[in-house]
């Protein structure tokens, strides 16, 4: 005989979950946390809920697995939301575990209808009990892993995880990577295809798996196809991939390339990944399954595209966000990083720092670089970091940088997680925070200027990153030059646990560069 914790925890391992992330409260997800110690699933404790949520999602993004969180009833529901939401808008799936009221009782303190409050930013919900509990995993992991992903909601009243159950048995859930035949050829080719004399592919989220990145590739590489990517979709193609063509945000910034074009083929490209404007391009735009690229590829003819073309564009996309300022340039931050870790996995806060970081930031595997597009939510790349830096972790090796994850966030956003250092710390996960510290909002104080407003309500203030780092036992650097940043880098990737370097950044070239991305 074993609980529903026992349970839970069994089929949350069964289905690759890594670890699971939240705030306890004082009902059954204490029994949960107690089913994970047993079974040697890592519950790990975050200073947020949704810091638990971003964790969990971004665990889900690397291993194509589901992520898993839990929180207290009420208050805890509550604050998880923008997590949640995170996840639907990520397509990330998830699994979201509340505490809830015993059946039958009827007190008011802290009781909210969590199923309504989730409703919105979930795909699927239900209770569980001692009769369904295996039931309602069984779905509740399909419904997460069905396409598209995202995160469903466990209610766990209070009397329910810590019952006996038998557990029944159960098949190991499918495999949600496609077997090695899931790119049979297909006939039926549109007609566009075969007539294209210069085709573009636009590669989003959908496209990240491994096999469909393979044949994206070989696709560009056979048929001389230049292919551009989201900022979800970094990776798929190499930046350093000769067909490589830049990033595709529907923004102002692609606009050369793909006016050459005469199609327009998007593969696993999501409506949420593109700037909410209207989309004004003039080639005709196909959708194809990520499945079908490999029958794309037999129906394309060699294109006409000039290799250097797709790289002249790319070299021009760079530029434009490489704007020099008085003092040490946000471009500048990003190079210097990447530079310095080439093969640690990136996290992308929303910011103005975000467009120098997705352009500049070189990726060569997909989900190699993760960053809340369709949400774009402040206060995503140090939790997302840290679910990121428990995958990875191991042993550190002298003179090895592999293992580490750099975050890159602005001040704002770092103020809106800020305790979740104290969770990388007590983790001790091998991440790297990289603070742009301008003292500002700066992405809404350019917004303001442009609308001729006046400054307010986009200040900061002065805020001593390192001290507050030390404090809770992040090993603090500053940086306000680029030798100091060097060596702030330097000695933060041989540290074996989390650091921060504070850079005093200037602010002075982000107007030119969101113009230069966006329009």
């Amino acid at each position: 005989m074993s609980s529903v914790a026992d349970l839970v925890v069994a089929r949350l391992r069964e289905a690759g979950v890594r670890c699971v992330f939240g705030m306890p409260g004082g009902g059954s997800n204490l029994d949960l946390v107690a089913a994970c110690a047993r079974a040697a699933l890592p519950f790990v404790l975050t200073a947020t809920e949704t810091g638990a949520a971003i964790a969990a999602l971004a665990q889900a993004e690397i291993t194509g697995r589901p992520g898993a969180c839990l929180t207290t009833q009420g208050p805890g529901v509550t604050s998880v939301v923008n997590g949640v939401a995170c996840a639907r808008l990520e397509r990330a799936p998830i699994l979201v575990f509340t505490d809830a009221p015993a059946a039958g009782t009827s007190f008011e303190h802290q009781r909210l209808e969590h199923r309504a409050l989730l409703a919105p930013v979930t795909k699927w919900s239900a209770a569980i009990d001692a009769r369904n509990a295996a039931d309602v995993l069984a779905s509740a992991i399909a419904c997460a892993m069905s396409e598209p992903r995202g995160p469903v909601h466990i209610d766990c009243p209070a009397d329910i995880l810590g019952c006996e159950c038998d557990p029944p048995e159960m098949p190991d859930p499918p495999d949600p990577h496609r077997s090695a035949d899931a790119f049979p050829p297909r006939g039926g080719a549109d007609p566009r295809v075969n007539q294209a004399r210069k085709p573009l592919l636009l590669v989003g989220l959908g496209a990240r798996e491994a096999q469909t990145a393979s044949a994206i590739r070989a696709l560009c590489a056979t048929r001389r196809v230049p292919a551009m990517v989201t900022y979800k979709a970094k990776g798929v193609v190499a930046d350093h991939d000769p067909w490589f063509a830049g990033l595709v945000t529907n923004g102002a910034i692609e606009r050369p390339v793909i006016e050459q074009a005469d199609l327009l083929i998007a593969v696993g490209l999501d409506a949420v990944e593109l700037l909410p404007r209207p989309w004004t391009y003039t080639p005709p735009l196909m959708q194809v399954e990520p499945a079908d690229v490999s029958s794309l590829a037999h129906a394309l003819p060699v294109s006409s595209w000039d290799a250097t073309a797709a790289q002249r564009a790319v070299e021009h996309q760079r530029a434009g966000v490489c704007v020099p300022a008085g003092a040490l340039a946000p471009h500048r931050v990003v190079q210097i990083a990447a530079a310095a870790a080439p093969h640690a996995r990136v996290t992308v806060d929303a910011g103005a720092h975000m467009l120098p970081a997705t352009m500049l930031w070189p990726i060569d595997a997909p989900n190699g670089m993760l960053i809340s597009n369709g949400l774009s939510t402040m206060g995503f790349a140090l939790p997302a970091a840290i679910g990121a830096a428990l995958i990875e972790r191991g042993p550190a090796q002298a003179g090895h940088h592999d293992c580490h994850t750099v975050a890159l966030t602005g001040d704002g956003g770092l103020l809106i997680c800020a305790g979740e250092l104290a969770t990388a710390a007590r983790e001790r996960a091998r991440l790297v925070v990289v603070v742009f510290n301008d003292a500002s909002l700066s992405l809404i104080d350019i917004k303001q200027r442009q609308r001729q407003l006046p400054r307010d309500g986009v200040g900061i203030g002065a805020i001593d990153w390192r001290s507050l780092a030390d404090s809770v036992g992040v090993r603090g650097h500053a940086a306000s030059t680029e030798e100091e940043l060097a060596a702030a880098i330097a000695a933060a990737l041989v540290h074996d646990g989390p650091s921060l370097i504070d850079v005093q950044v200037d602010p002075a070239g982000y107007p030119a560069i969101l113009k230069a991305m966006r329009g």
